[in-house]
């Protein structure tokens, strides 16, 4: 007699939306944007594709985080697609494939192997991070280490050097982000927040110091400092407020917030590559991107 079947839950958008962390997304593209412009030039009509990849390769990373942590999340975060039973496991890993080889396609498209020498090493590192890496103490640098690669990916080959300074600012950000998020279940020791405000306050005066190491004009040096403010009021109020109660809710809201601030970072280190427009374009979405924020989670 055979048994009866096992359930396998038919995601609906929503579902994989949540799956994804579908408004994190709107974090990725200002990278690519941020070390296109500190490569000094205009961004080309590509790097659209390459914006494209690269959310591609983050929302990978999401479903392949849930894949990994199924286990764990059926006891710490039951509400999660996999353990509430929304979405299948098998599901997550097959979106993350998908995703990851539509990211390495969109890149190849962009840039061809210049673009993949830098892509490549990315995916790798998501997959390694969530796969292997997120509980070790490599897991802060490995996942610091892909949003370093994302900005590298928006400079033209050749001028990658001169983002550099943009794409360790950011990876410096998001070592902050994931050091906290180890502790959005259980809270954290108040040295951690501590810290991590100490690290993200440096990223906000490096930020907004950059136009006069590259001899910017007023409207960059401007620029740059409105978006290092709008960064640091945003990122260092929410981790000042989890430094005072490390509590697991003021823990996973200075996450979610650090996610976000991304966007007023790369425009601040958009205005100091000269590209004040453009950084004006990511200060506006990042209130939207807060708002999207509430309804699905970045977490």
């Amino acid at each position: 007699m055979k048994g009866p079947k096992e359930f396998r839950p038919s995601p609906g958008l929503a579902d994989l939306a949540n799956l994804i962390r579908f408004p994190a997304a709107l974090s990725v593209p200002g990278d690519v944007l941020a070390g296109a412009v500190a490569a000094g030039g205009t961004p080309r009509p590509r790097i659209v594709a390459t914006m494209a990849s690269s959310v591609a390769l983050y929302w990978a990373g999401m479903a392949l985080n849930d894949y990994a942590d199924a286990t764990v999340d059926a006891v710490e975060r039951p509400e999660r697609p996999i353990p509430a039973g929304r979405v299948a496991r098998r599901t997550a890993l097959a979106t993350a494939c998908g995703l990851t080889a539509a990211g390495l396609g969109l890149a190849a498209l962009a840039g061809g192997r210049r673009a993949l020498s830098v892509t490549l090493p990315l995916t790798g590192l998501v997959w390694a991070y969530d796969l292997g890496l997120k509980s070790t103490p490599a897991g802060p640098a490995a996942m610091a280490g892909a949003r370093t690669l994302n900005v590298l990916a928006g400079a033209e080959p050749g001028r990658r050097a001169t983002a550099v300074p943009a794409a360790l600012l950011v990876g410096a950000h998001t070592y902050t982000v994931t050091a906290l998020s180890r502790h959005e279940v259980s809270g954290a020791p108040r040295a951690v927040p501590v810290a991590t405000l100490a690290g993200s306050t440096a990223t906000a005066l490096a930020a907004a110091a950059l136009p006069a190491l590259r001899r910017g004009g007023r409207a960059a040096r401007v620029g740059a400092a409105v978006g290092a403010l709008g960064y640091i009021a945003s990122y260092g109020t929410a981790q000042a407020r989890a430094a005072r109660e490390p509590s697991a809710a003021n823990v996973r809201q200075a996450v979610g917030t650090g996610i976000m601030s991304l966007l007023p970072l790369q425009a601040a280190l958009t205005a100091a590559g000269g590209g004040t427009g453009l950084a004006g374009v990511l200060a506006v979405a990042h209130p939207l991107a807060r708002r999207l924020a509430r309804k699905v989670s970045p977490t």
